[in-house]
Parts: C-alpha cells; sequence; structure tokens
C-alpha cells in the first residue's frame, strides 16, 4: 500500500487469500484425496455427508485403531516448535489400513509456531483495531502459513475474556469485554478456515490466570459464566463454525475443564449443537474415565489417559462405555471429513520457499489498525524534525510474548530502522538503550524530539507481579523514573509503549503523547513510523481498561478474587469485569475502554434506536482523513436488586474512514440477545422489563449522543 489515505484492512485479506486457492470439500472430489479408492472404502466417497461416511468408517476400526485416535502422539512437537521446521505442535498419525490421514496441529494464536513464520502484532492488537476485517485477516494469515507448514489444524484464536490485567497471557487474548472478543473472533475463524485449515478456539470455558493455572480452582456462577466467559465460544460455535474446540485447565465449580460434562457436553454439543471435536490443552486430561464421560475426544500432546491399557480397563471396569470411546471417535472422523482431510493429498511444508509479501503486508496493516494514540498534545503528527533521540531497548528490538504463541519471525523491521528509513537522510536520528538515565536525558536534551521505548514482560506460566513498567519488565529497570527524566530534558518526549496489555502511566502528565503500540510483530517499525509521520491515522482503541493505581483494577486488593485462597479463586465480582468494574464502582480510569484519539476530530448526531437497530450519523469535523470507531453501549434496567447490571454494556461497534467534512451513517444490528441477561432461575436468556439507555460515542467514557427504549418516565 502506497502511504496516504487510510483504506480498510480488506484489500490486504484479498492479497493473503489470493495467494492459494483453497477447494473446498464438495469440489476434493475429482482431486486424488489420501482416502483410497470409494470401490474399496465407501466411506472414501465424497459426494455422501460426513455423517454417513463416518457411519460407514467407524465400525470397520478395531477397539485399538479407535483409541489411537483419541490422542496425539508427538511429546516433543510442542516444546521445540518454535526451532524447527517440522516439530508440529501435536500430531495424530492417523490409521493408514483404513486411510485414515494423520492430522498435523500447530499453534498459531499470534502466527505459526513451527520453525520460522511471519510474527503478527499480539492478539491484543488486533483486539485493538476493533476491525471484523482485520480480524479475518488476521485469521487467514496465519492459516495460510499454517498450511504451508504442512498443517491441518492451528490453536487459535485464543478469546478468553481478560479479568485481571496481571494475566501473563492477557497479550493472547481478544480483551475485557465479551462482545468484542465474540465478534471478532469469529471472522479470524472464518478467514482462517476459508484457507482449508481448521482451527482450535481457547480454552473453553474459563480461564483467566497463570498462577496456579494447573490446579486452580475456580468458583463461578451462572449468570457470570453465560454472560461474560462463554459467549465467545458460543458465537465460535454458531456463526464462526469452528471445527474443534479447546479445553483448558483448572477445575470450574468443581469439574475439570477438560471433563466437564456440564460445559462439554449438555452447553457446547446439545444446547450450542457443536459437531467438531475437543481436544485437550496439553496434560491438561486429568482422568480416563473422567475424560471419556466428561466430553474430551482428543488428549494432548500424547496419551497419558486416552491409552489402550486405561481405556481399556475403565471399559472392563464399566466406568466408561464403549459408546462413549466410539463417540469420542465418531467426533474426531466427521470434523476430518467435514473439513476435507480425507479428500486431499498433504499440505507440503514450504513455507520458507514461497513468497510471503502478502503475509508480511497483512502484518503491517493488522500493527496499524490497533496502535492506540492515547495522548496527544500537539505533537503528533511528526512535522519533520531535524533530530530524533530515541530511547530504550524496545526502540531496537521487537518485543513480544512468551509461550505457545510465540513466533521466530524470518525478518524484523525494529522501530529504529522503520523511524530511519522514513525519516530520511534530512534528519538526525541517535539511539541510547536507556540503561544510563543522565546519557538519555543527555540525548533527548540535543533532539527535536525524543521518543522513549517502554516495554512489559508477559507470558505463558507467569503472572505479573505488578502493573507498574519497573515490576513488569524488571530487566529494563525503573522505566517509570526513564520516561520522567527524558521528559524533564525534552518538553517534546513521546511514549512509545510495547506492552501487551495495560500498565500504569504516572508520568501521564509530563509528556506530550503516549502511544500504545502493544507487541507490535515483524514489521514493527515499518507500522510505526507511517503512525507518527501521519502517513496513516492511528487506528487502535484499547479493548482493556488502563487504571490509574494499582488497586483500581478489577480483582486487585482481595486475594479471594485474584490471585487465589488455596489455589480456589472466587470470581465474586460477578459480571462486573473490565469497564463494567470501573464504571459500576465508579473509578476514573487513566484511559478507558474503547479510548484512543485520531490527528482529525469527529463529530456524532442524529441518533435513532429501536430494538432491531441503532443508528448514528458520523462526521469528520477536522482537516484530515481519519479513522473514526463509534461504539454503542447499553444501560440495561435490573429486574431485581438480586441481580445488577453494569452502568453499560458494549453491544455494537464499527470503523469507518472519512475524509475532511465527510459523513457516514452508521447503523447497529441489534437482536434480542442484545437486550437480554441470564435468568439463572429460569436457566433461558430473558430481558427485563424498564428502561434501556441507548448509548453512542467514540470510547466508554465519552458517551455524545443518548436514547431510550422500553418503559421509561
Amino acid at each position: 500500500m502506497r502511504a496516504g489515505r487510510w483504506l480498510p484492512a480488506a484489500g490486504a485479506l484479498t492479497a493473503v487469500l489470493a495467494l492459494t486457492a483453497v477447494p473446498a470439500p464438495q469440489d476434493a472430489r475429482a482431486a486424488a484425496g489420501r482416502c483410497g479408492d470409494p470401490a474399496q472404502r465407501p466411506w472414501c466417497d465424497a459426494s455422501l455427508t460426513p455423517d454417513q461416511r463416518t457411519a460407514l468408517l467407524l465400525p470397520k476400526m478395531t477397539d485399538d485403531e479407535k483409541i489411537a485416535l483419541l490422542a496425539s502422539d508427538d511429546p516433543f512437537g510442542g516444546p521445540l516448535g518454535g526451532f524447527f521446521e517440522d516439530a508440529h505442535a501435536d500430531t495424530n498419525r492417523g490409521i493408514d489400513r483404513l486411510g485414515i490421514p494423520p492430522v498435523y496441529m500447530t499453534d498459531g494464536p499470534a502466527g505459526v509456531r513451527q520453525g520460522k513464520a511471519t510474527a503478527l502484532p499480539a492478539p491484543i492488537a488486533l483486539a485493538a483495531g476493533f476491525d471484523r476485517n482485520t480480524a479475518k485477516l488476521y485469521g487467514g494469515t496465519v492459516a495460510w502459513e499454517a498450511r504451508h507448514r504442512g498443517n491441518d489444524l492451528v490453536f487459535g484464536p485464543t478469546v478468553d475474556v481478560l479479568r485481571t490485567p496481571r494475566n501473563g497471557r492477557t497479550f493472547e487474548g481478544l480483551g475485557e469485554d465479551p462482545y468484542l472478543s465474540a465478534t471478532l473472533g469469529v471472522p479470524w475463524i472464518k478467514g482462517a478456515q476459508a484457507q482449508g485449515v481448521m482451527t482450535s478456539v481457547k480454552h473453553m470455558a474459563v480461564y483467566t490466570q497463570e498462577q496456579d493455572r494447573l490446579s486452580l480452582a475456580m468458583e463461578v456462577d451462572p449468570r457470570t459464566l453465560r454472560e461474560i466467559y462463554l459467549p465467545p465460544f458460543e458465537a465460535a460455535v454458531k456463526e464462526g463454525g469452528a471445527a474443534t474446540v479447546m479445553c483448558g485447565f483448572g477445575k470450574l465449580n468443581g469439574r475439570w475443564a477438560c471433563q466437564d460434562d456440564g460445559v462439554l457436553n449438555k452447553i457446547l454439543r446439545s444446547e450450542w449443537g457443536f459437531k467438531g471435536f475437543v481436544p485437550s490443552d496439553h496434560t491438561a486430561a486429568q482422568d480416563t474415565a473422567g475424560a471419556a464421560n466428561g466430553g474430551l475426544d482428543m488428549e494432548l500432546p500424547i496419551g497419558m489417559k486416552y491409552n489402550a491399557f486405561m481405556l481399556k480397563r475403565a471399559v472392563a471396569q464399566k466406568k466408561v462405555t464403549q459408546a462413549a470411546v466410539d463417540g469420542h471417535a465418531r467426533n474426531i472422523l466427521r470434523t476430518m471429513f467435514a473439513f476435507g482431510v480425507f479428500d486431499r493429498q498433504a499440505y507440503p511444508n514450504d513455507l520458507s520457499r514461497i513468497d510471503r509479501t502478502a503475509s508480511e503486508t497483512a502484518a503491517r496493516r493488522i500493527e496499524e489498525s490497533g496502535i492506540t494514540l492515547l495522548k496527544n498534545d500537539g505533537v503528533l503528527p511528526l512535522a519533520a524534525p531535524k533530530s530524533i533521540a530515541l530511547i530504550g531497548r524496545a526502540a531496537q528490538d521487537a518485543p513480544s510474548g512468551f509461550g505457545s504463541a510465540k513466533v521466530v519471525p524470518f525478518t524484523t523491521v525494529s522501530a529504529r530502522d522503520g523511524i530511519a528509513r522514513r525519516a530520511g537522510s534530512g534528519t538526525t536520528i541517535t539511539y541510547t538503550n536507556g540503561d544510563d538515565r543522565g546519557a538519555a536525558a543527555n540525548a533527548a536534551h540535543n533532539a527535536d524530539v525524543a521518543l522513549v521505548f517502554a516495554t512489559d514482560s508477559q507470558g505463558e506460566f507467569f503472572d505479573k507481579s505488578c502493573l507498574t513498567l519497573q515490576c513488569g519488565e524488571p530487566l529494563r529497570g525503573d522505566q517509570d523514573g526513564l520516561i520522567s527524566e527524558v521528559a524533564k530534558a525534552n518538553p517534546n518526549t513521546i511514549v512509545v509503549l510495547n506492552t501487551g496489555g495495560p500498565v500504569l502511566t504516572p508520568w501521564a502528565g509530563q509528556v506530550k503523547g503516549i502511544i500504545e503500540a502493544w507487541y507490535p510483530g515483524q514489521e514493527a517499525g515499518n507500522a510505526l513510523a507511517r503512525v507518527l509521520y501521519g502517513d496513516v491515522d492511528p487506528g487502535g482503541r484499547l479493548p482493556v481498561t488502563f487504571p490509574v493505581s494499582e488497586n483500581d483494577a478489577p480483582a486487585s486488593g482481595n486475594p479471594a478474587q485474584y490471585p487465589g485462597v488455596d489455589k480456589t479463586v472466587r470470581f465474586s465480582e460477578g459480571v462486573m469485569v473490565g469497564y463494567r468494574h470501573y464504571d459500576a464502582k465508579g473509578i476514573a480510569p487513566r484511559f478507558p475502554f474503547g479510548h484512543g484519539l485520531s490527528y482529525t476530530t469527529f463529530s456524532y448526531s442524529g441518533l435513532k434506536a429501536s430494538t432491531k437497530a441503532v443508528q448514528v450519523t458520523v462526521t469528520n469535523t477536522g482537516g484530515r482523513t481519519g479513522v473514526a470507531v463509534p461504539q454503542l453501549y447499553i444501560g440495561m434496567p435490573s429486574p431485581g436488586v438480586d441481580v445488577r447490571q453494569p452502568p453499560k454494556q458494549l453491544k455494537g461497534y464499527s470503523k469507518v474512514a472519512l475524509a475532511p467534512g465527510e459523513s457516514t451513517t452508521v447503523t447497529f444490528p441489534l437482536s434480542a440477545r442484545s437486550f437480554a441477561y441470564w435468568n439463572e432461575e429460569a436457566k433461558a436468556w430473558k430481558a427485563a422489563d424498564g428502561c434501556y439507555t441507548v448509548m453512542v460515542g467514540p470510547s466508554s467514557r465519552k458517551i455524545t449522543q443518548k436514547g431510550t427504549l422500553g418503559t421509561c418516565q
């Protein structure tokens, strides 16, 4: 893309998807699949339905073959995936005798973790984009590369709703709001599965922290479960058509996640109609009989609970029926048939030998869409400064989270390289790593503009000990102090945050600009430079709330809520998660959910509300082309004193690019579910009588248009 007017990410999506067309399963009949000759193997007839084919194949399998299908069999793939091209996260070898092909799997919430790949911005940056097209682009990019690494299934997206900003995997999810997570997860899945790769949405049902994650007992009431933590999974199944749903760790109300009959069998399958299969997160299966009866179809990474000895013994002891074993095998086979795995040749592993230009472009576009301008006192966009001081190691590095979402990039464009290239030969660029505050302040003093790069440290296995930059990334020292020193030395100081989620910003009043660039992926420098210089408008809005102080954050100051007492966590805050918490308690955040500035200004007018849709007119009132992200919130009446409602809940959003003076009408479609709460007594979604407040604005704390629906006085 050329520098200039912002364009929707759909163009980049088209480029990615056009690289290699993937035939739909019904078009694969003429191809030479791996199943074999239908005359000899009737289940290989691609004109039959997945259910018909599964019914023909299952009786031909021995008990040992059925059991072999229920576990992957590569204990070293996952740990080695970030180092070797042939190390799939997991592999199920299939059964050659019957033409059942192997299934190769890879980690992929932030890109493919198998040798080198395109390192996309962290999923939290995608969430900041507030853009369904960008989510589709993200999933399509990941799956395209997963396919060219020889994979049939990708573990992603992660749609766990953020409960505490100290969560070590904050960067890997889609933020603190269930509606945002659900509506971005669906296009992610659709974009990925359009590439002929199955997805595994994770981690059902409640997964909110790394501390004690393997043994944590979580107590969550039914309403909170239904309104906060389950909606992204429900949407992934009902609207996204996810091939698989991965169960996670810990206990939910006394039941291990991967053997929770109430969630996996009753809700996921019976209520939502899920027809795919359920794999476990690595080592999450706890008990052979419990898992087999509770809904787990495939154990990862190997059959520690699902092996011939333990399953056959469980059947012999009448703890598990043969019908249950057959049912799990049926779920796996049916999913493989439905997604065409039998009817095509294996995907070759040749990612390093093909053109990845579209993927690199996607990485840049996704980051541009998610870069969030938190503060701007007129210092941005840059007006061709003669000298720029870059301070902080993140200007030279490419910060990212660690764990299963860690991607090893083929190439990386640092902020230093990207800014220097964009600035041109007429601008002097200096770099200081920030370890010496005096040297950093001196460099800032001698420059027209100082850019301070600060980062935290996030990843799998550990939560953050606090939200300050100092303890959030102890190897960088006191970054808060560094920022303050630089701000004293140069009035034109801009802070670039490369964090995986919210951090404290005690220096916010001392600097002229703050940019949240998240973990930016391999195109970090190019994307940031284009935003800094105004080649593109900063497209991001916060999918998470930034608090003023540590104890303002949700689940802070109450060990029973987080991190738990005796490895038990009580979700006593109920539905007051994220911005709902701040609103309900009257706490002013530093930067609210949905906040993000443009280089232009917008007005909102003409609100029209009905139970079917809300409309509002958005007008660019400034002098530059820019991106607006109008957001719809609804305040719902309480049906009783025992059912507290948040002051507002996100129920719609849009992303529009407007030229100066241009207007557009944005429509937010609504359904009965938009006005419903979970009635625990009826065990159903119900709408309360009373007055519904309709609110539209550029953030959760900046409402510019209001209306009402229902019975209002």
